[in-house]
């Protein structure tokens, strides 16, 4: 007898009959007919031996526990084209990202700039070219690294080929549901005055959580319109959004960490041909670490039962889709100049010389702090005091939903004020999309310190220029959907 599969309170049966009967409840005549989407995904798992990112000391891949992917969703209507992009990778270099739109403009026709590239931020992929000095020392330079990242453009552009081969009209819907014990913010009050991260679980000294958490669980469903409402379409892609960070595994093993849950779960209920988009919300202060839980939280183990539990919250939100009324497609992008932070001459003489011992491994290690510091100082010394061009994106649809590119590890507080003054219904933040350049705290955790703030490439006060051009490209998309009949 097959074994019935549980997951998070429900069987695959069930949950099958409420998909569709929920599909069987859509009315194709609430959206726009012109609106077409596809969905496609290609492997870019790298080769055994190529340096791996997300810490600062060396590894390289050893073997593959699941592949990563190149995932993507192409919408067209009328004269307008966008792709949104979703990458199993720590990051999203911004010379990357301009070969990328570039391959796709070039190979598809889509303007670079509706393309909107986002990566899940795993721990367990790749090195990239183009990140930093401290990438370089941890094997940029390698050959491995320079010809990988290299094939990555045409990659994608493939998977945006296909998609685009496979257009055709859809229904779309959205819901939001909520997953609260999945994410935790990791830094925290201590009783000595300072605020601690990542302090450990069980830790006596820890008094209370330095900030929120966002437990949105935001969907995006792209389903085919049938013609016969007793035989509904499989769901074409979904797309799925939260923000916790990506860090469970480690190691020296390929993996996509719980995103590649969350998409073989969904599959085995909505369809082997579902395409799950997975993006980081804003969680540059998020962890899946829960102090007050004694039992470790690591290894494929955890991934794994993480991404059942938000394989099950996806799956109890989705009789709450509701299709989209409006479904104009619209695109609009802003450069931010973020200031940088302030360094001295001394500051890069001491960086240099912490550089140095780290990269010695007969010297005395400096630090973890140390270490950030140093590789910060330098990486800002690079800019030659020239402000960081980084890129804002909205990609809307009608009035209701709207996909927001940020453009490093944001804090949970920035993404919160960008929802909280959004006229959109469902408002979707994407980090790490469209560029990388580290973690933008709020401007309050400047004046507290410790790990993140040290790590910040951008000055204070740049995270909160990011939510105020945010909501003014929101609300002009918003205003121009409202205007149409």
């Amino acid at each position: 007898m097959r074994p019935t599969i549980l997951l998070a309170g429900f069987t695959l049966a069930s949950l099958n009959a409420a998909t569709a009967q929920n599909a069987a409840a859509v009315d194709p005549q609430a959206v726009a007919a012109d609106l077409q989407a596809a969905a496609a995904a290609v492997v870019i798992t790298p080769p055994i031996g190529t340096p791996m990112a997300g810490y600062y000391y060396e590894r390289a891949a050893e073997g593959v526990h699941d592949d990563l992917y190149a995932k993507v969703i192409v919408l067209s209507q009328g004269q307008t084209r966008a792709a949104l992009v979703s990458l199993d990778l720590i990051s999203t270099p911004q010379g990357l990202v301009d070969d990328i739109r570039q391959e796709i403009q070039q190979t598809t026709g889509i303007p670079g700039h509706n393309v909107m590239v986002s990566a899940t931020h795993a721990h367990t992929g790749p090195v990239l070219a183009g990140r930093g000095l401290r990438d370089d020392a941890m094997g940029e330079e390698h050959e491995l690294v320079k010809r990988y990242s290299a094939s990555l453009p045409a990659k994608v552009a493939e998977a945006v080929r296909n998609a685009e081969a496979s257009l055709a009209p859809v229904t779309v819907s959205a819901a939001r549901g909520q997953e609260p014990s999945l994410a935790f913010n990791r830094r925290f009050h201590m009783v000595d005055g300072t605020v601690g991260w990542n302090p450990g679980k069980l830790n006596p000294n820890i008094l209370k959580p330095a900030g929120p958490i966002d437990p949105d669980v935001a969907i995006v469903r792209f389903q085919p319109i049938s013609t016969d409402p007793k035989q509904p379409t499989a769901p074409k892609a979904v797309y799925v959004n939260y923000a916790v960070h990506l860090d469970n595994i480690g190691g020296p093993v390929i993996s996509a960490d719980m995103p590649g849950t969350l998409a073989s779960l969904l599959g085995m209920v909505l369809g082997p041909e579902l395409v799950t988009v997975y993006t980081s919300g804003c969680c540059g202060d998020i962890n899946h670490i829960n102090v007050r839980w004694a039992e470790p939280q690591r290894g494929f183990e955890n991934a794994t039962r993480m991404g059942v539990v938000l394989a099950g919250a996806v799956l109890r939100t989705w009789p709450d889709l509701k299709p989209l009324k409006r479904t104009r497609l619209q695109v609009k992008r802003a450069v931010v100049e973020l200031p940088l932070p302030p360094i001295s001459p001394s500051d890069v003489e001491t960086a240099r010389a912490v550089v140095a011992r780290h990269q010695d491994p007969s010297a005395k290690q400096p630090s973890f702090l140390e270490t950030v510091q140093a590789y910060k100082v330098l990486d800002v010394e690079a800019c030659k005091g020239q402000p960081v061009p980084v890129e804002v994106q909205v990609v809307s649809l009608g009035d209701e939903v709207a996909w927001v590119s940020l453009p490093g590890e944001i804090f949970v507080e920035l993404g919160l004020a960008i929802k909280q003054d959004s006229p959109f219904t469902h408002t979707i933040l994407a980090e790490l999309s469209n560029g990388s350049i580290g973690y933008i705290p709020t401007q309050r955790a400047y004046t507290q310190g410790n790990y993140e703030v040290v790590s910040a490439r951008c000055a204070a006060g740049s995270g909160e220029l990011l939510v105020d051009t945010a909501i003014r490209l929101l609300k002009e998309l918003y205003l121009s959907a409202r205007a149409e009949p």
